[in-house]
């Protein structure tokens, strides 16, 4: 019992960890791994951890306490499925470039459309040509109590951003002209003007050679 609850206050201070770590940490404490699945299966069933995809997991301790910070879910959404960044509404959303509730983290990768329901909240990934998974970087995120790390997370510009709404709204700008983008955008409730000048004339160049490679 000492040992379960040992390994269970180790993963106290982690954002995520896989099966493999948990086998790992159970050898430090001289478990063997059938004894750590043991503990895997009764960490879940009394909600100790959260499962965020076979075989990852986060405890419910760290996740209580960094939930109400969006770092934390969109660097979730990248370990979830990787490759990936953060896209569509949500990274819209943390550029106040839209006000429309957002209740699914969104994310572009380019490996094939998939969605995970999670206790840790609904992440939603569209699969995008390997030569469009492009124009995101490296944002910082809080800093892990405890830990001499942060929870940075990749996500997509403000012009990439709606480009992939747009892109997968359009089906791939099937028959869109250029000239009517600008009217699709406001459909959407998009605030284009609050985008940044070097950002929107970046939306529109690639809008433009996306649709004239159609």
């Amino acid at each position: 019992m000492k040992s379960k609850e040992n390994l269970l206050e180790q993963l106290k201070s982690l954002p995520h960890f896989s099966k493999d770590s948990l086998y790992q940490l159970g050898k430090q404490l001289g478990l063997a791994d059938s004894t750590v699945d043991t503990y895997i299966s009764r960490f879940l069933k009394y909600k100790e951890i959260l499962q965020l995809k076979n075989g990852l997991y986060t405890s419910s301790y760290f996740f209580s306490k960094n939930k109400s910070d969006i770092s934390y879910s969109f660097y979730l959404a990248n370990i979830i499925r990787t490759p990936s960044y953060v896209s569509l509404w949500s990274a819209l959303q943390f550029y106040n470039l839209t006000t429309e509730a957002i209740y699914n983290i969104t994310s572009v990768t380019p490996k094939v459309t998939r969605n995970y329901a999670t206790k840790a909240g609904n992440f939603t990934y569209s699969s995008i040509k390997k030569e469009l998974f492009s124009d995101f970087s490296l944002m910082k995120g809080k800093a892990v109590d405890g830990q001499p790390m942060r929870l940075d997370f990749f996500i997509a510009s403000p012009a990439k951003a709606l480009f992939d709404l747009l892109y997968f709204k359009t089906h791939q700008f099937r028959g869109v002209r250029f000239k009517d983008i600008k009217t699709l955008v406001e459909e959407l409730r998009i605030d284009i003007d609050e985008m940044d000048k070097k950002e929107q004339h970046k939306f529109y160049a690639m809008t433009k050679e996306c649709i004239n490679n159609e």
